[in-house]
C-alpha cells in the first residue's frame, strides 16, 4: 500500500513567516494587503514571501481548534467555508463607459500624492438605508455622507456637494467598487473635475483604506443601525472623532493634522 505524504505548507515550514503573517491579521489586514506588505518588506527574501492565495488555503484547510477559529475571525468577511475561486456569479449589470482600476496610475497605489479618494456605501437595517464614506489614500481623512436614498442620482449629488469643501488641489481620483449607486460617475466626473475608478468585482482589498475605515465607523453605527434615524449633525460627530484620532500609519498624527499639512504644502 503506498502512503502520499501531505505537502508542507509554506506558513508551517516557517515561523517566522507565519508569526508575521499571524501578527498582521490580528491588525485586521487583509491577506491581500498582508502579501503586498511582505514583498516590499522582504523585497530580496522569497521565504518571507508568500500569495494571498495561499493565506487563505492555509486557514482554511487548517484542523478545527481555537486558531482556525482565531484565524478566520480575523479576516473581513468571518465565512467558516471559502468559496472556490471562479465560481461565484456577479449577479449585477456593467456600469457603462466604467475606468478600471488596472488603468489606474501606480503613484496612486504608493499613497505620494494626496487627492486620491476612496468611496462606499455602509448598509442600514434591512439595506433600506446606507450612509456614505469616502477615505483619501494618504491621510485617512475620511468623508461621512448622509443620504437621503441609494440611488445614482442621490448618491451622485451627496458625494458633489460634500467634495464642494474640500480644495481643489485635494480632489484627483475616486476608486469605487461595482456598486450601481455610482452609475452616474460621468457626471460626477465633470462636475467635481475628478477621475473616477472601478475596482474588479469581489476585490474590497482594492479599497483597502475605505473597509478599514468602515470597520471603525461600525464602532459608532452597529450592523442593524437604521441610518434614516441617523442625522447628519451625528455623522458630523463621528466624523469629527474618527479625524481627530491619533493613527499609528500616520506616525501617530491624526487625519486632521496630515490633511492640514498637505493643504499648507499646496498653498507654498
Amino acid at each position: 500500500c503506498r502512503v502520499t505524504q501531505r505537502k508542507t505548507r509554506k506558513l508551517e515550514a516557517n515561523p517566522l513567516l507565519f508569526q508575521a503573517v499571524h501578527r498582521l491579521l490580528k491588525k485586521r489586514h487583509s491577506p491581500e494587503q498582508i502579501s503586498r506588505y511582505l514583498k516590499e518588506e522582504h523585497p530580496d527574501d522569497l521565504s518571507m514571501q508568500i500569495s494571498h492565495e495561499s493565506i487563505y488555503s492555509f486557514i482554511y484547510m487548517m484542523p478545527r481548534g481555537d486558531l482556525r477559529k482565531q484565524l478566520i475571525n480575523s479576516l473581513r468577511q468571518k465565512k467558516r467555508k471559502r468559496n472556490k475561486r471562479g465560481m461565484s456569479i456577479e449577479r449585477r449589470g456593467k456600469i457603462p463607459d466604467m475606468v478600471s482600476i488596472d488603468e489606474r496610475p501606480d503613484y496612486i497605489l504608493k499613497r505620494a500624492v494626496p487627492g486620491h479618494w476612496e468611496g462606499d456605501l455602509i448598509m442600514g437595517k434591512r439595506h433600506q438605508s446606507a450612509i456614505g464614506s469616502i477615505v483619501e489614500r494618504k491621510t485617512r481623512a475620511v468623508i461621512l455622507v448622509k443620504l437621503k436614498a441609494k440611488d445614482a442620482e442621490s448618491v451622485r449629488k451627496a458625494f458633489e456637494k460634500e467634495f464642494k469643501s474640500v480644495p481643489a488641489q485635494l480632489k484627483k481620483s475616486l476608486t469605487y467598487d461595482q456598486g450601481h449607486e455610482m452609475a452616474e460617475h460621468k457626471l460626477f466626473a465633470k462636475n467635481t473635475r475628478m477621475k473616477v475608478f472601478f475596482c474588479h468585482p469581489g476585490s474590497p482589498w482594492e479599497r483597502g483604506s475605505n473597509e478599514n475605515m468602515n470597520m471603525l465607523i461600525r464602532d459608532f453605527f452597529p450592523k442593524g443601525t437604521d441610518f434614516n434615524l441617523i442625522t447628519r449633525k451625528k455623522l458630523k460627530q463621528v466624523q469629527y472623532l474618527l479625524n481627530e484620532r491619533p493613527r499609528k500609519t500616520l506616525n501617530w498624527k491624526s487625519p486632521f493634522e496630515v490633511f492640514e499639512e498637505e493643504i499648507m504644502k499646496k498653498c507654498i
